[in-house]
């Protein structure tokens, strides 16, 4: 079993941010970036109203992967939920289905500890992967691994050749594909800090923690001792969602409950390579490939899970196939908190004792 790098490991790979790109080889006439209110449209279309109501005109559409840049953010009275407008060209975009993304390059490591894989997360919009055949060649794959996306690497490699990018590739381990690597630029994605995995008060009893969730108030509270320590507005799984053949129901089971595995990165629905034949290669309620999910704990045997989320931000409605869709920091806080304690680098101690889940209505 590949372990995850230590702190040691971890300055000893020197890894650089955004400063030294201003002379990097890697990018051919790369000077300065553009670090502004940027982005990412999450879902097939997004309308621009006059103004920030569902009720106004649409002035134009914005489509899936488009970047735009946001002028002013704007609370209007609608939804009750997510009252968030953002001020764009022609006029005003609902939040609930955006991603704020930035592109902050990384200098790419110069090796990986042998027999280890380091964690990372996409640190520029999207990044498209590309698996190699000896039947194709180099082959671009959809969905891209989007901003925020958390991804195990274990090689450098060469990749494809790119006219606009000449440096190293990073090989990507995918459970759901494991036989197959995927290769992203290295510069696309940043090397997580050891302090991410640190348990957070693991002196405490895993009986004195406990997590609640209230599926009508679309809300969770972590509690030490019966006291809060962590609260924030969730979204659950959508009631009475469409299910294909052999999947669970789109709804998130109520009751008891306790933490059994912790995942740092994990490829949910179809692979890429199931998704091929089914046409299914887009994060939506119907479209479902999630490649990366951040920090997952595991509640239930059918894959009911607390994880980070990057493709919405529509927080205090149900959104999600059953899961718990958090902002991924916050996840991140559950993953750390909430026992078992992570142990290695994919999962932790089955069968271990959890934190207790509580789910009601």
């Amino acid at each position: 079993m590949k372990s995850h790098i230590t702190r040691r490991d971890f300055l000893k790979l020197g890894s650089l941010t955004l400063g030294g790109l201003a002379f990097s080889p890697f990018i051919p006439g790369f000077k300065s970036f553009d670090d502004s209110f940027v982005v990412r449209i999450a879902t097939a279309e997004m309308p621009v109203r006059k103004q920030p109501t569902d009720d106004s005109r649409i002035e134009l559409t914005w489509y899936r992967d488009e970047l735009v840049h946001v002028y002013e953010e704007v609370k209007a009275e609608e939804p009750k939920h997510n009252p968030i407008w953002y001020r764009t060209w022609g006029g005003y975009i609902h939040r609930g289905r955006l991603q704020r993304v930035k592109t902050l390059y990384q200098i790419p490591l110069r090796t990986v500890p042998e027999g280890k894989r380091v964690l990372t997360e996409v640190a520029v919009p999207f990044t498209t992967p590309y698996r190699f055949s000896k039947a194709y060649g180099w082959t671009p794959l959809a969905p891209p691994f989007y901003y925020g996306s958390v991804h195990w690497v274990e090689a450098i490699e060469e990749g494809p050749k790119m006219a606009d990018y000449s440096g190293p590739w990073y090989r990507v381990f995918d459970e759901l594909d494991s036989n197959v690597g995927f290769f992203v630029p290295a510069i696309h994605l940043r090397v997580l800090p050891p302090s991410t995995m640190e348990p957070i008060t693991p002196e405490i009893p895993y009986e004195q923690k406990l997590i609640e969730v209230n599926l009508t108030t679309q809300t969770l509270v972590a509690y030490e001792y019966g006291k809060s320590v962590f609260e924030t507005n969730i979204s659950s799984g959508v009631p009475g969602g469409s299910v294909r053949p052999g999947e669970i129901p789109t709804k998130t089971p109520a009751g008891k409950f306790t933490i059994m595995d912790k995942v740092p990165a994990k490829h949910m629905g179809n692979s890429y390579f199931s998704s091929a034949t089914t046409g299914n290669l887009l994060a939506d309620m119907d479209n479902y490939v999630l490649p990366g999910i951040p920090f997952s704990s595991f509640f239930t045997t059918q894959g009911h899970a607390f994880h980070g989320t990057y493709w919405h931000e529509n927080f205090g409605l149900p959104m999600s196939h059953g899961c718990i869709n958090m902002r991924s920091n916050e996840a991140n806080w559950i993953f750390r908190w909430a026992k078992p304690e992570h142990s290695d680098q994919s999962t932790s101690n089955h069968g271990g004792v959890g934190t207790m889940v509580e789910i009601h209505y």
